[in-house]
C-alpha cells in the first residue's frame, strides 16, 4: 500500500457521512449525500461490531476507499445454512487506484472472517476479473427474461388459481401486511425448499423493500405485492412488482417488472407467475434476475415468448473453512470418497481433505488428510463447484482442475452437481 494513506475502521457514526460520500463517488453516484440519506443509512451502524466491519481508506481527512462486511446466512445444497461474511460497498476513488487499497482492506476483512469462524465470504461482483485473485469464484448465475405476453399462448380468460383446481388463491397485500407475513415464508423457501445460494433477509431488508425505510430522492417506486395462499389459507409465496404507464395510440402498452417472486411449493410458484402474466393492459413482463433453470419459460405453451435479456454471474463465494463447508452440504452419491487438494495462495483454505459420503439423506463427512489427492484445484474453483452449478469435467477441460486417478473428475462431477441450479435472489 502506498505511503501516506491510512486504512482504519470507523471510530464512531460521526465518520459515516464522509465514508458514505466516498461510496457515492466510487459508484459514480452524486457525491452530494443528503443529511436524510445519511440518517437512514446510518441505522445499519447500530453497534460497535458494525463499525468495526466498516473500513475506510483515508488520505488525510478525505475517505478515498470503502469496504464493508455484514453477517450473512448462506443456504447450501440440502437446506443447511452456513455463516458467511458478506462483502459490500467496495470502492476506491479514481484518484487512488492501483495503490493496494482494495488488497489491504480485503485481507483485513478475510482475516477477521476467519477469526470469527465464518465458513466463507460472499459478494456480488461489479467486474468479473477483480475477485478471482482473492480466492472468490462465481458460484451462482442469474438470468432475466422479457416475456411477450401475447405470444405465450396462455388463456387470457384465466381468473386465478381456482381455474387450476388447486384450491389456492392470490391476494393483493399492502406493504405492512406483506412485511409482516413474508419473512417467515422466505425463511421456509430458502431452507425447506432447498434452493441453495439463497441468503437471509433481515428486518432492514424487508423495510427497504416495502418502502418503510426511505429518504428523499432515493428513486423508490412503491410496488404492488401479492400473496399466494393454499387451500388452508397458509401463505406459500409472494410477488412484488411495479408497472410503467405507457400508452400508444390510446392503447395500453404496460410493462410489468418483477422485483421479487419466491414460493415454497410448485403450485404457488406457478400461480404467482400466472397471476403476473394474466393482468389486463400488460404487454410485457420483465422477470428480474432468476435462476438460469427457472421454471417460467416451460410454464408457457410457447416458451419462446420468454426471451433472455441478461445472463450473468451473480453470487461469488470465497471458501474459508473447507471441512465445515464440505460437511454441511449433501451429495448425490453414497459410499463415495474423494481426496481434494485445495490450493490457496493466501492460506485461508489451503490443505488436503478427504470427503466421505454415505450419511443419512446424502450427508457426508470431511476431514484433513495426508493421503494422495484425487483432485487438485484452486480455492476459487472449489467455490464454483460448491453450490452445484459448475461441472468438474468442464473445469478439467479448461485446465482449472487436475485429476490424478482414473475417473476422479467424473466422480467429483457426480458428487457436486445438484438437481436444480443455485439461485441468489438478492443484491447486497
Amino acid at each position: 500500500m502506498a505511503t501516506g494513506l491510512e486504512i482504519r475502521t470507523l471510530s464512531s457514526p460521526d465518520d459515516f457521512p464522509e465514508w458514505l460520500r466516498a461510496v457515492a463517488t466510487g459508484f459514480f453516484r452524486s457525491p452530494a449525500v443528503s443529511a436524510e440519506e445519511v440518517a437512514v443509512r446510518r441505522q445499519s451502524l447500530d453497534s460497535r461490531a458494525a463499525l468495526d466491519r466498516t473500513q475506510g481508506a483515508y488520505d488525510g481527512a478525505r475517505c478515498v476507499g470503502t469496504f464493508r462486511t455484514t453477517p450473512q446466512e448462506l443456504t447450501v445444497p440440502g437446506g443447511a445454512v452456513l455463516p458467511a461474511c458478506a462483502v459490500t460497498a467496495v470502492t476506491v476513488s479514481p484518484t487512488h487506484r492501483r495503490r493496494g487499497l482494495l488488497s489491504a482492506m480485503m485481507a483485513n476483512a478475510l482475516d477477521a472472517a476467519k477469526e470469527r469462524g465464518d465458513a466463507c465470504a460472499s459478494l456480488v461482483a461489479a467486474e468479473y476479473p477483480i475477485y478471482g485473485r482473492y480466492g472468490f469464484g462465481a458460484a451462482a448465475w442469474a438470468t432475466e427474461w422479457d416475456v411477450h405476453v401475447a405470444r405465450t399462448g396462455l388463456d387470457r380468460r384465466y381468473a386465478g388459481p381456482a381455474d387450476a383446481g388447486d384450491g389456492g388463491r392470490v391476494d393483493l397485500e399492502d406493504a405492512a401486511g406483506f412485511r409482516a407475513s413474508m419473512p417467515a415464508v422466505h425463511q421456509r423457501f430458502r431452507t425447506g425448499a432447498h434452493r441453495q445460494g439463497a441468503i437471509d433477509r433481515n428486518e432492514k431488508w424487508w423495510r427497504a423493500a416495502t418502502g418503510d425505510l426511505r429518504y428523499p430522492d432515493d428513486g423508490f417506486t412503491a410496488p404492488f405485492h401479492a400473496v399466494y395462499r393454499d387451500a388452508e389459507g397458509r401463505p406459500q409465496g409472494g410477488v412484488t412488482y411495479v408497472s410503467d404507464d405507457v400508452w400508444e395510440g390510446n392503447q395500453p402498452e404496460q410493462t410489468v417488472t418483477v422485483r421479487d417472486l419466491f414460493a415454497t411449493t410448485a403450485a404457488a410458484e406457478a400461480a404467482l407467475w400466472r397471476y403476473v402474466l394474466a393482468m389486463d393492459w400488460v404487454q410485457r413482463v420483465r422477470t428480474g434476475l432468476r435462476a438460469p433453470d427457472d421454471v417460467l419459460p416451460q410454464l408457457l405453451p410457447d416458451p419462446r415468448a420468454a426471451r433472455i435479456v441478461s445472463h450473468t454471474d451473480w453470487l461469488w463465494i470465497r471458501p474459508l473453512d473447507v471441512e465445515r463447508m464440505l460437511t454441511a452440504r449433501t451429495y448425490a452419491g453414497a459410499g463415495t470418497s474423494l481426496v481434494v487438494d485445495v490450493r490457496d495462495k493466501d492460506g485461508y483454505a489451503a490443505g488436503r481433505f478427504r470427503l466421505e459420503t454415505g450419511g443419512p439423506r446424502g450427508t457426508a463427512q470431511c476431514a484433513a488428510t495426508r493421503e494422495e489427492p484425487d483432485l487438485t484445484l484452486d480455492v476459487s474453483q472449489l467455490a464454483a463447484l460448491y453450490l452445484g452449478d459448475e461441472s468438474a469435467v468442464r473445469l478439467a477441460a479448461l485446465g482449472l482442475l487436475a485429476g490424478h486417478r482414473e475417473g476422479a473428475v467424473e466422480r467429483a462431477d457426480a458428487l457436486f452437481r445438484t438437481a436444480r441450479r443455485p439461485w441468489c435472489q438478492d443484491m447486497f
